[in-house]
Protein backbone atom coordinates (compact mmCIF):
# COMPACT_ATOMS: atom_id res chain seq x y z
CA UNK A 1 0.00 0.00 0.00
CA UNK A 2 2.55 2.73 1.28
CA UNK A 3 4.41 1.99 -2.83
CA UNK A 4 1.25 2.78 -4.56
CA UNK A 5 0.39 5.79 -2.04
CA UNK A 6 3.88 7.00 -3.23
CA UNK A 7 3.51 6.49 -6.78
CA UNK A 8 0.15 8.09 -7.17
CA UNK A 9 2.11 11.14 -5.27
CA UNK A 10 5.23 10.89 -7.47
CA UNK A 11 2.94 10.77 -10.39
CA UNK A 12 0.94 13.90 -9.10
CA UNK A 13 4.00 16.14 -8.51
CA UNK A 14 5.64 15.15 -10.86
CA UNK A 15 3.00 15.60 -13.68
CA UNK A 16 1.90 18.87 -11.78
CA UNK A 17 5.23 20.26 -12.16
CA UNK A 18 5.97 19.36 -16.17
CA UNK A 19 2.13 20.63 -16.81
CA UNK A 20 2.97 24.15 -15.18
CA UNK A 21 5.59 24.69 -18.36
CA UNK A 22 2.87 23.87 -20.80
CA UNK A 23 3.14 27.67 -21.93
CA UNK A 24 7.13 27.60 -22.40
CA UNK A 25 6.35 24.61 -24.28
CA UNK A 26 3.75 26.11 -26.22
CA UNK A 27 6.09 29.58 -26.71
CA UNK A 28 9.13 27.07 -28.10
CA UNK A 29 6.46 25.29 -30.46
CA UNK A 30 5.84 28.72 -31.95
CA UNK A 31 8.91 30.39 -32.40
CA UNK A 32 9.92 26.89 -34.45
CA UNK A 33 11.61 24.04 -31.93
CA UNK A 34 10.57 20.83 -33.65
CA UNK A 35 8.52 18.30 -30.69
CA UNK A 36 11.96 16.57 -29.95
CA UNK A 37 13.78 19.62 -28.46
CA UNK A 38 10.75 20.50 -26.55
CA UNK A 39 10.96 17.65 -24.95
CA UNK A 40 14.37 17.01 -24.35
CA UNK A 41 15.31 19.27 -21.52
CA UNK A 42 11.52 18.62 -20.02
CA UNK A 43 12.47 14.98 -19.81
CA UNK A 44 16.20 15.78 -19.15
CA UNK A 45 15.05 17.55 -15.84
CA UNK A 46 12.86 14.99 -14.91
CA UNK A 47 15.01 12.52 -15.16
CA UNK A 48 17.61 14.53 -12.65
CA UNK A 49 14.61 14.90 -10.26
CA UNK A 50 13.61 11.25 -10.02
CA UNK A 51 17.31 10.58 -9.20
CA UNK A 52 17.51 12.74 -6.91
CA UNK A 53 14.49 11.62 -5.17
CA UNK A 54 15.44 7.74 -5.64
CA UNK A 55 18.74 8.50 -3.94
CA UNK A 56 17.53 10.33 -1.09
CA UNK A 57 14.57 8.06 -0.73
CA UNK A 58 16.68 5.13 -0.74
CA UNK A 59 18.71 6.63 1.87
CA UNK A 60 16.37 7.42 3.69
CA UNK A 61 14.79 3.94 3.44
CA UNK A 62 17.90 2.31 4.66
CA UNK A 63 18.11 4.36 7.33
CA UNK A 64 14.70 3.90 8.35
CA UNK A 65 14.51 0.16 8.00
CA UNK A 66 17.51 0.08 10.80
CA UNK A 67 15.89 2.14 12.91
CA UNK A 68 12.41 -0.09 12.71
CA UNK A 69 14.55 -3.42 12.73
CA UNK A 70 12.35 -5.08 15.10
CA UNK A 71 9.01 -4.41 14.09
CA UNK A 72 9.75 -6.08 10.17
CA UNK A 73 8.65 -9.12 10.25
CA UNK A 74 10.17 -11.60 7.74
CA UNK A 75 12.13 -9.04 6.05
CA UNK A 76 15.65 -8.28 6.56
CA UNK A 77 16.08 -4.30 7.41
CA UNK A 78 18.43 -4.56 4.27
CA UNK A 79 16.10 -6.08 1.63
CA UNK A 80 17.95 -5.90 -1.66
CA UNK A 81 14.87 -6.86 -3.66
CA UNK A 82 12.03 -5.13 -2.03
CA UNK A 83 14.07 -1.62 -2.32
CA UNK A 84 14.93 -2.22 -5.83
CA UNK A 85 11.15 -3.55 -6.69
CA UNK A 86 10.36 -0.39 -5.13
CA UNK A 87 12.61 2.24 -6.94
CA UNK A 88 12.04 0.54 -10.00
CA UNK A 89 8.24 0.98 -9.48
CA UNK A 90 8.64 4.45 -8.52
CA UNK A 91 11.45 5.49 -10.98
CA UNK A 92 8.92 4.14 -14.09
CA UNK A 93 6.01 5.75 -12.75
CA UNK A 94 7.81 9.42 -12.18
CA UNK A 95 9.59 9.14 -15.76
CA UNK A 96 6.00 8.71 -17.06
CA UNK A 97 4.63 11.48 -15.05
CA UNK A 98 7.57 13.20 -17.23
CA UNK A 99 6.60 11.74 -20.31
CA UNK A 100 3.17 12.10 -20.65
CA UNK A 101 2.18 15.25 -19.86
CA UNK A 102 5.54 16.77 -22.15
CA UNK A 103 3.85 14.46 -25.01
CA UNK A 104 0.70 15.91 -24.69
CA UNK A 105 2.23 20.05 -24.62
CA UNK A 106 3.94 19.14 -27.58
CA UNK A 107 0.37 18.92 -29.30
CA UNK A 108 -1.08 21.87 -27.72
CA UNK A 109 -1.71 24.81 -30.70
CA UNK A 110 0.80 27.77 -30.21
CA UNK A 111 -1.60 30.13 -31.22
CA UNK A 112 -3.91 29.36 -28.50
CA UNK A 113 -0.70 29.37 -25.86
CA UNK A 114 0.61 32.73 -27.28
CA UNK A 115 -3.51 34.00 -26.86
CA UNK A 116 -2.97 33.03 -23.77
Amino acid sequence: MAVLISAVGVYGVIAYAVTRRWREMGIRIALGASASDVLRPVVTEGARMVGAGLALGLVGAWLTARTLDTLLYQVQPSDVTTFTAAGALLSVVALAAVIIPALRATRVDPVTVLRE
